[in-house]
């Protein structure tokens, strides 16, 4: 069947089977940042954005995305400069494997919510699997993010 979107801003036309998961797709095309973990739908490691909003990508078909935009980690790695480093300063990416789930909520919570409290970072983060940091770095890195962009935003005043 042909699987019509648009992927980090180009246009895909490409030939899927029925079965073919958004996940095999999106790797298919390069995405690699798009990782399988659990494959139930449990890990967050395969977040990609369907119009705008999180989705696993090991839970949607191909065919359910076409004639929508589909966005990966590499489509959104301008958005996603400025605070992955405040996450690593946290040393929240120890091995590393779980950060695309990570930032790809983490773009998505921003967009929905600029000024999350602690408590709903960890609501909007709870589907990503790490087992390296506990959370607690990621948590500290979103957070110094959202301080330092409010002082430069006070400092712009």
């Amino acid at each position: 069947m042909e699987i019509k979107l648009i992927l980090n801003g180009r246009p895909i036309v490409r030939e899927a089977e029925p079965d073919t998961l958004l996940i095999d797709f999106v790797r298919a095309q390069g995405c690699l940042s798009v990782k399988r973990g659990c494959e139930t739908s449990n890990c967050g490691l395969c977040t990609v954005m369907l119009d705008g909003k999180p989705v696993l990508s090991c839970g949607v078909l191909a065919a359910r995305a076409s004639g929508h935009r589909v966005d990966t980690l590499e489509g959104l790695q301008a958005e996603a400069e400025d605070f992955v480093a405040f996450i690593a300063d946290q040393g929240a990416e120890q091995c590393g494997f779980c950060n695309p789930g990570f930032v790809m909520n983490t773009i998505a919570l921003l967009r929905e919510n600029p000024d999350p409290t602690d408590e709903e970072i960890k609501a909007f983060l709870v589907g990503n699997l790490c087992r390296c940091s506990g959370y607690e770095g990621q948590l500290r890195g979103i957070r110094a993010y959202l301080d330092a962009k409010k002082a430069r935003e006070k400092e712009a005043q």
